[in-house]
């Protein structure tokens, strides 16, 4: 019954996205173990972690198109929910490390030891548990959704104002993070790691459960954005988008409906840092630089905005540009070449890949009636 009601929610386009998910997650795995190395279908270990973290970018873009193409709340700084994640399951990492540090200091990180902590700082314990790990992973970036949004909507901070106030957020939280004395490793971050869950992080069957792991969360974050959109609430989200004053003159308590929207989404960006740490093998303050936030913007803006699967997609096609074009001399070029690409998405395809593509295929079907109501009506 369950996965009927979930299969109902989706359309055409879902289902083609869960399948190319479910064709992944039998096919990377037997060409990555199973299919010999020097044949040209062998999928290396260092590709898999590559898609892996693709795959990661993926979700913070659904994340994000899940407020800001839905619900109409432009955030400039997701990249803080990811990092946030990513920095709650790296002290998870960074605890396992035990005294087979530089240092040997079972008990602190080494970054610690050299700055001459004398003692575990209270905000680490229970981070050498992977269930109290897992769970701040969602509780600390909910929890900073919930207080932010709290204020903002209730105070109906929107438009260019709270995507401001947004970048500020991270901006802040970015400088904060760089300090030594926050107990967060300062501008090197974490790093070093060596275990998750008992499983050495650079052995090549970890890094294919890794993959798999993002895989389904990929494909759960997916349903679940899926759900709340095709729900009431999700109908009354795409009302605040389009007119927010009318759907609060209806009576709906509008800021309820935007908290609830931004703080799951804000859990949704923390889950796709705390799957992307492991797969890096680091996590800064770099992650909370601005131009993150809104390089994930334009990943939404490429794929479809208010699409959830182009939103995916544009996260996977701009960061494999990325890859592509950083690897050689256009390297320095890269950002030109990024903000190029959203002017040009801008002005030529407005709805993005898949929504245009969408808006060619509705206009074709139409031609298409139209020409067979011609042939099929008699002629005087």
């Amino acid at each position: 019954m369950i996965s009927q009601a979930i299969l109902a929610r989706l359309d055409g386009r879902g289902r083609i996205f869960l399948g190319v998910i479910l064709a992944a997650l039998v096919a990377v795995p037997v060409l990555n173990m199973l299919v010999p190395v020097g044949s040209p279908f062998h999928v290396p270990t260092w590709l898999v972690s590559l898609m892996g973290k693709y795959l990661c970018f993926a979700i913070l873009a659904l994340a994000l198109d899940l407020v800001w193409g839905y619900c109409g709340i432009l955030s400039l700084g997701h990249g803080a929910f990811f990092a946030l994640g990513g920095y709650a399951i790296g002290m998870y990492l960074m605890r396992q490390i035990g005294p087979r540090g530089v240092y040997g200091n079972p008990i602190l990180p080494d970054f610690m030891v050299f700055l001459n902590y004398k003692e575990l700082p209270w905000f680490w314990y229970g981070f050498d548990f992977f269930p109290f790990a897992a769970l701040m992973v969602f509780l600390a970036p909910g929890i900073l959704a919930f207080v932010f949004g709290w204020f903002a909507f209730r105070s109906r901070v929107t438009g260019v104002y709270l995507s401001i106030i947004t970048q500020a957020l991270t901006y802040a939280l970015m400088l904060a993070f760089f300090r030594n004395d926050m107990g967060f490793g300062g501008n090197n971050g974490l790093t070093d790691f060596k275990d998750i869950l008992g499983f050495s992080v650079q052995a090549p069957g970890t890094r294919l459960a890794l993959f798999v792991a993002t895989l389904l969360a990929l494909a759960a974050s997916y349903l679940f954005a899926r759900a709340v959109v095709t729900s009431k609430a999700g109908k009354v989200l795409v009302a605040v988008r389009d007119a927010e004053s009318r759907t609060r003159f209806l009576g709906f308590r509008v800021e309820r409906y935007k908290l609830f929207v931004f703080v799951a989404s804000a859990m949704m960006a923390g889950l796709a840092g705390a799957l992307y740490v492991p797969q890096v093998g680091i996590i800064n303050p770099s992650e909370f630089q601005p131009g993150n936030s809104i390089e994930v913007v334009i990943w939404v803006a490429v794929g479809g905005r208010g699409t959830l699967v182009g939103a995916a997609i544009g996260a996977i096609l701009v960061n494999l540009a990325k890859t592509t074009f950083t690897t050689g001399a256009l390297a320095p070029y890269w950002l030109f070449a990024l903000g190029a690409l959203f002017v040009l998405t801008t002005l030529l395809m407005p709805k993005g890949v898949i929504g245009t593509y969408a808006a060619w295929r509705e206009k074709r079907r139409e031609k298409l009636a139209l020409a067979a109501n011609a042939a099929a009506t008699p002629a005087e």
